[in-house]
């Protein structure tokens, strides 16, 4: 009796999956951006939101794939939902594609005869064609569809002398449930419902299931396709578990009806199709007839699934900012001071954000939590803080606007316009620093001592001036403010000519190279100019618009040499600083 070839078969299958990946790889190459356009802009309406679904999944060859891009579309707010259940719908018709093309060319003519040629002409594109162009994916493609078919030829085979002395009687009669269920499981683990059916194509083929048996599996793969998006949806917005969800529940109804209406449906195909002769087709239009059949349930509930699940996954509004919530634009004197606070909290989190970004421990500045943490008792990522800090500044700017619309004198309209400048400077400042983590990183990573000596010195900078920010917010008198912030400011250009001089006399000395060189004086400039918007901002929040003046003419004229020098303005009466 001739056994079961498990190893050809577990190597089919691993071609199998491994040209699918590069179809889809090239597919996407080769127009992404043409599917993520039609997945993004056609889908207004149910019917064409099901269309487009059905035509990307059908060229992508992977509901997955497509099923993940309407995550990230629901989730960035492009796309609603209604319009995210016809596109999942729509995916569900055109992922039966695979099962088409396996069932009609797959087993109907001798496989070697264009899958190797495939290879081959493939193999000899990726050689002579440069990598990341147009030819260089085609070929890749090429290859793709040769590897599928030779997979399958490899599961095939490997069954077919096992077929033959294989009796129907020998399987245990666990009844339709163990395939439906064998579908789903092989379908979560291998990430392909293709490969799923291929497999119960293979075994219709050699006889080792039965109709129903197939159709079974094939309803299970179907299922098991949602684990992709529910894994894709962990941890994600509302709106991500929302597409998750109603995924889940359009394969499992559907599945739910294609079982129960079973023999209906075998019926109705063996109307169609002679199901002895021609059992693959027979297969594959099973796929297509329930999934089609799902569309039909589901179509007239749209509506009403979408705001069912809104209610089930509502949007958790979370309130970022301070102040601002609880004070009326139309009192614009309150409105004055709480956004001069909210201003002020967004540098407190930009401070953090500068901190952690070069890995300075934010006790030497901060004795506690700022609000952002405070509120959600736990630590952000960089990331996480960078767009909270950005949902943060568009309140502000929001508020501000509201404010704007107020009557409001020009006195008063010009005091709000410094506030926004200040709020503004903060998040130009915190850019520069996103802009240079990467070469920050590689200054602490680098072998040179000369970089790594002006890595540490960056961010003994860096906290030098949030510990001279904080004894300026501190203070009471303006008169004091106006000249720490002076001092401070000549502080951070005394520290840009040293850093040159330095680096001068290093590079005269040969002790770094030119990318080094490059690198330096770039993160040097965009680092000084981050310190100086950050002063920039204490200015228009704290001085008095005369002060502001005499500020902005010192630094036009450069009258600023040395600190001992500075003499601001003073009324009568005042006591200079010692």
């Amino acid at each position: 009796m001739a056994n079961l070839d498990e190893w050809k078969l577990m190597a089919g299958l691993g071609i199998f999956l491994f040209g699918m990946l590069l179809i889809e790889e090239s597919v996407r190459s080769l127009s992404g951006r043409a599917f993520r356009r039609i997945i993004r802009m056609y889908t207004d309406g149910r019917l064409r939101s099901i269309g487009s679904g059905f035509m990307v999944t059908a060229l992508l060859q992977s509901s997955s794939a497509v099923s993940l891009m309407v995550l990230a579309f629901v989730g960035a707010g492009v796309m609603s939902m209604e319009n995210a259940i016809g596109v999942i719908m729509g995916s569900n018709i055109g992922t039966t594609l695979t099962a088409w093309i396996v069932a009609t060319i797959g087993f109907k003519i001798k496989i070697e005869s264009f899958a190797l040629p495939f290879i081959g002409i493939g193999a000899v594109g990726l050689i002579f064609f440069r990598p990341a162009t147009r030819p260089f994916f085609a070929s890749r493609l090429l290859i793709g569809f040769g590897f599928l078919f030779l997979g399958l030829d490899y599961m095939k085979g490997s069954v077919e002398s096992f077929a033959e002395t294989f009796s129907l009687e020998r399987i245990p009669d666990y009844g339709l449930w163990f395939y439906l269920l064998t579908g789903a499981l092989a379908t979560a683990a291998m990430q392909a419902s293709a490969a799923t059916i291929a497999i119960a194509l293979t075994a219709l083929n050699s006889h080792l299931i039965t109709f129903d048996m197939g159709a079974a599996m094939v309803i299970g793969a179907n299922i098991g396709t949602t684990i992709t998006v529910l894994l894709g949806s962990i941890g994600g917005v509302q709106a991500k578990k929302r597409v998750a969800l109603s995924h889940l529940v359009f394969n499992i109804v559907t599945g739910a009806a294609a079982i129960a209406g079973l023999h209906l449906l075998v019926r109705f195909i063996g109307m169609l199709v002679d199901m002895n002769s021609h059992a693959l087709t027979a297969l594959a239009l099973f796929h297509t007839l329930f999934n089609l059949l799902g569309v039909v349930i589901f179509f007239p509930f749209v509506g009403l699934i979408s705001r069912a699940l809104v209610w089930l996954y509502p949007e958790h509004r979370t309130v970022l900012t301070e102040y601002l919530d609880k004070t009326s634009p139309e009192v614009t004197d309150a409105a004055d001071a709480a956004l001069r606070k909210e201003v002020g909290h967004l540098l407190q989190e930009c401070q953090l954000y500068n901190l952690r970004l070069l890995q300075i421990d934010e006790k030497l500045v901060f004795d506690e939590d700022t609000p952002f943490e405070k509120s959600e008792k736990r630590k952000f990522t960089l990331e996480e803080l960078y767009e909270n800090i950005k949902l943060l500044h568009a309140a502000i700017f929001t508020f501000y606007s509201k404010v704007q619309a107020q009557k409001l004198s020009e006195s008063e309209a010009h005091e709000f316009e410094r506030i926004i400048y200040a709020s503004r400077n903060i998040m130009n400042s915190i850019k520069n620093f996103k802009g240079i983590r990467l070469n920050m990183e590689e200054f602490d990573a680098s072998e040179n001592p000369y970089v790594n000596v002006q890595y540490k010195q960056f961010r003994k900078r860096l906290v030098e001036l949030y510990h001279g920010m904080f004894r300026i917010l501190t203070m009471g008198d303006r008169q004091k403010q106006y000249r720490r912030l002076l001092t401070t400011f000549v502080q951070i250009e005394e520290a840009d000519d040293r850093f040159i001089r330095n680096t001068q006399e290093a590079v005269a000395e040969h002790k770094i190279h030119e990318m080094e060189i490059a690198s330096l004086l770039l993160v040097n400039r965009l680092f000084t100019q981050a310190c100086r918007m950050q002063i920039y901002s204490l200015k228009d929040l704290l001085l008095s618009q005369e002060q502001i003046h005499d500020f902005d003419r010192a630094m036009d004229m450069k009258e600023i040499i040395d600190t001992e020098k500075v003499k601001p303005p003073q009324a009568e009466g005042d006591e200079a600083e010692p």
